[in-house]
């Protein structure tokens, strides 16, 4: 198969969250199925300087915006360590600044602009450079608009009728809304700013037009698919959900083995595997609480967390059981992340005043992330909701025993140690259902009742995690099964396909 995937955010070349590294590793995954993969992203300042040699190209194009026309052209480089292309669209005014969406706390004024204009150089790009495309994979708002073009606008023009394009929902909670009059400058008909296709409520709905217009739709884990189709999740668009669930389905992310990894990860103080988990872990705590000034104390349990401070990741369920538990249970806390400023408040007074009990950085480091994963004992996600999750996936590779709120793709990845699981040896965690802090607390009880009084089932638990896989080479071949499901209701594609195989 032939495969375009189109994104605002691709690792190394710009990130400001998940989306980016699922966007630069699924396409080594699939290269290595023998499938043909191509990436377009804007050429953000950022991935200019991203250390990828990047060369020019002689492909220039101009798109209309509005009542305007506005050149670009492409620029080109590799994924890492891969042969697989990436083609940066460049148009300084849009993408020469220092971050990729906002400036001090604002977006940008011009982001539909700015987007519009990505979406349509991506389809001019396919014709220019004569790229071969069974599958357009777009993902989030930014190229939601990329689906309604290519059928509006290409339908009909040789070598795009028999493209499917896919868009990929990474959070519904960003959508790309904008102003009515905002329509203009995506060159598209009025009569498709009605209800049913592109408007929202009086504005402008980027998200809402991929779902409307896209062959398919998928989103980042199956239960996260499932949850989006009603409210609060699907955050005003489970109407077209619902519509659309024929053709809508998830899978859940992949991790990248070769860099997270016990066995041959550099940053932490000690390898280990699932065979010699019990003293490559021992080290590795021993050193994590001396990096964070904490007794090292062998059987107390270590419970780490990392990521951002705000309430959908469940800090105020967090916040509410850590003001009595460093008072009441033995029991030392390793944070890092940064977020809401009263969360940094909080945590810092716990952790001035129980400085045996609490370790914190309120900063992102990904060397240390690495370490908290090998050396805490336990890892506490008990998030509002989460449309996948990877720090779950990471600890489950690491023997650190996940304790997670079972929704989005906690739910798929973790399976709760009841006594029925455990029996059946396919407990790798600890789940509770209702966003309660009662509820964590008694997950987390329960988890320290095993830790202390059952150390066979705790050694059963994380040697179950260690050995599953959740590895991108997985989740690519789900892509394949769905590409190829798009391909078969495509009657373009399949007759195109047949003729290959003659």
């Amino acid at each position: 198969m032939n495969i375009l995937l189109v994104s605002s955010e691709v690792v190394p070349f710009a990130k400001t969250g998940g989306l980016a590294d699922v966007c630069g590793a699924l396409p080594i995954e699939l290269a290595r199925l023998d499938h043909q993969v191509t990436v377009m992203l804007p050429a953000y300042r950022s991935a200019r300087r991203c250390g990828q040699q990047i060369e020019p190209t002689n492909v220039k194009f101009d798109i209309p915006i509005g009542s305007k026309i506005v050149r670009g052209q492409l620029l080109k480089s590799t994924l890492p360590d891969s042969d697989v292309p990436v083609y940066l669209i460049e148009q300084d005014d849009y993408y020469d600044r220092p971050d990729l969406y906002r400036s001090k706390g604002e977006d940008y004024r011009d982001n539909c602009e700015r987007y519009v204009f990505f979406c349509r150089a991506v389809l001019e790009s396919i014709r220019l450079l004569q790229l071969d495309v069974d599958i357009l994979h777009c993902n989030d708002w930014q190229t939601g608009l990329i689906p309604a073009i290519l059928k509006i606008d290409y339908g009909h023009t040789p070598g795009y009728d028999n493209i499917s394009s896919l868009l990929t929902i990474h959070n519904m909670a960003y959508q790309g809304q904008f102003w009515h009059w905002d329509m203009l400058l995506t060159g598209v008909d009025w009569k498709f700013f009605n209800w049913r296709q592109m408007e929202f409520f009086g504005g402008l709905n980027l998200l809402k037009t991929g779902l409307v217009f896209a062959d398919a739709i998928n989103t980042v884990s199956p239960t996260y698919a499932q949850e989006i189709q009603s409210a609060p999740l699907g955050c005003g668009l489970e109407g077209v959900l619902q519509q659309r669930a024929d053709v809508l389905s998830g899978i859940v992310n992949g991790v990248s083995y070769d860099s997270w990894n016990p066995a041959t990860d550099p940053e932490i103080a000690a390898q280990y595997d699932d065979a010699s988990w019990q003293s490559g872990k021992a080290f590795c705590k021993a050193a994590l609480q001396r990096e964070f000034g904490l007794p090292e104390e062998h059987r107390t349990p270590v419970i780490g967390l990392v990521g951002r401070l705000a309430d959908q990741k469940g800090w105020d369920l967090v916040a509410e059981v850590m003001r009595r538990w460093v008072r009441e249970q033995k029991v030392q806390w390793i944070i890092l992340g940064t977020g809401e400023p009263h969360y940094h408040e909080l945590l810092s007074s716990l952790a001035n005043e129980y400085p045996y009990r609490v370790g914190l950085r309120l900063e992102f480091s990904d060397a240390l992330a690495h370490r908290i994963e090998a050396g805490a004992d336990m890892f506490l996600m008990p998030s509002l909701y989460e449309p996948c999750g990877l720090n779950q996936l990471y600890s489950l590779k690491y023997g650190t025993v996940p304790i997670v709120r079972a929704t989005g793709g906690l739910m798929d990845t973790i399976t709760d140690a009841n006594e029925e699981n455990l029996a059946d040896h396919v407990a790798n965690g600890f789940a509770f259902e209702h966003y309660e802090a009662s509820e964590m607390e008694q997950a987390l009880h329960r988890a320290l009742a095993i830790y202390h009084n059952r150390q066979d089932v705790w050694s059963q638990l994380v040697t179950t995690a260690m050995r599953q896989d959740w590895s991108w080479s997985v989740s690519a071949r789900r892509y394949v099964e769905l590409y190829a499901s798009m391909i078969a209701r495509n009657p373009a594609a399949r007759v195109r396909r047949d003729a290959s195989l003659v």
